[in-house]
């Protein structure tokens, strides 16, 4: 039974905050795990908890896995392998709030990729609005700053996290290729395991240059909370408010992400908000508004 309208968005917006508390976690565990392995274990952990429900819907769908294999594949290595390793890699070495605001320009990344993948003309009013939000990513990277741009002296995490968002850009674009007979959850199956395998050799290549260490109860914490949590549920969540009021709707509620992530990695990172990040996620909400809204 589909959930009413106040408890779809409840749903939306639970999905958001778990996902926020991804990348705090990301961050938290920057020390613990080298990016590729963390990203790894997250998957891993995600698709075990799949199996049981997903492989039952998977039997005898043999014929359709080979004949969409190709698309398959690609979104596995771009939203599985790739993405979710970069920010990773970002979060070693910026802080969690900055990673949360440029991950609010997704919407427009989206935007562009369509443009160049689907060959889906922008509109001169999408075209501002992404001129727009890219001001704001450039006075968050620059930490309020414009010398610092000038002089080259943008923050490596935050190129690392820039870089992320047309990976899920494309991402997200292809999406609507994905075969319509795979339902949602072993859809979701299918390319994490998929991602898992072509994140292991780099897995075993990364863990050979390190000693062996065990990993602490907290830290274990952390990454089960990945794999299940920020995985698992948030994915049924979000399906479920998705179904009840529609994409277009559910997609505004992305942008309590970065609101979400903000107020975790203050209270539990003891990070700081300031005035540039402000100016910062007005300026790309205004740009994801004005190139996202119907007249």
């Amino acid at each position: 039974m589909t959930p009413p309208r106040l408890s779809a968005f409840l749903l939306l917006a639970l999905a958001n905050l778990l996902w926020s508390g991804n990348w705090i976690a990301g961050r938290a565990l920057r020390d613990s795990f080298d990016p590729i392995s963390l990203n790894f274990w997250r998957w891993t952990i995600a698709t075990l908890a799949m199996a049981p429900f997903a492989l039952p819907a998977l039997r005898g769908k043999g014929a359709l896995l080979r004949r969409h294999a190709g698309i398959l594949l690609i979104l596995a290595f771009t939203g599985i392998a790739v993405f979710q390793s970069l920010v990773y890699l970002g979060l070693r070495s910026t802080t969690a709030v900055n990673a949360v605001l440029i991950n609010s320009s997704i919407p427009l990344f989206i935007l562009l990729c369509s443009w160049v993948i689907e060959r889906e003309r922008a509109s001169p009013r999408q075209i501002a609005g992404m001129l727009l939000s890219l001001a704001g990513i450039l006075v968050i990277l620059s930490r309020g700053s414009p010398g610092a741009l000038l002089e080259l002296e943008v923050h490596a995490g935050d190129a690392w996290i820039l870089l992320a968002m047309p990976v899920w850009g494309i991402y997200s674009v292809l999406l609507k290729r994905r075969p319509a007979e795979l339902g949602g959850l072993p859809f979701l199956f299918v390319i994490s395991l998929a991602g898992v395998v072509m994140l292991l050799p780099f897995t075993f290549l990364a863990a050979a240059q390190r000693p062996l260490e065990f990993p602490s109860a907290h830290e274990a914490l952390g990454v089960l909370y990945m794999g299940l949590m920020a995985s698992v549920v948030a994915f049924i969540c979000w399906n479920r408010g998705v179904a009840a009021v529609g994409a277009n709707a559910a997609g505004f509620t992305v942008h309590l992400l970065p609101a979400f992530g903000t107020l975790l990695a203050i209270a539990f990172l003891g990070e700081t908000f300031a005035p540039f990040h402000a100016a910062g996620i007005a300026t790309i909400l205004a740009g994801v508004l004005l190139a996202t809204l119907r007249k």
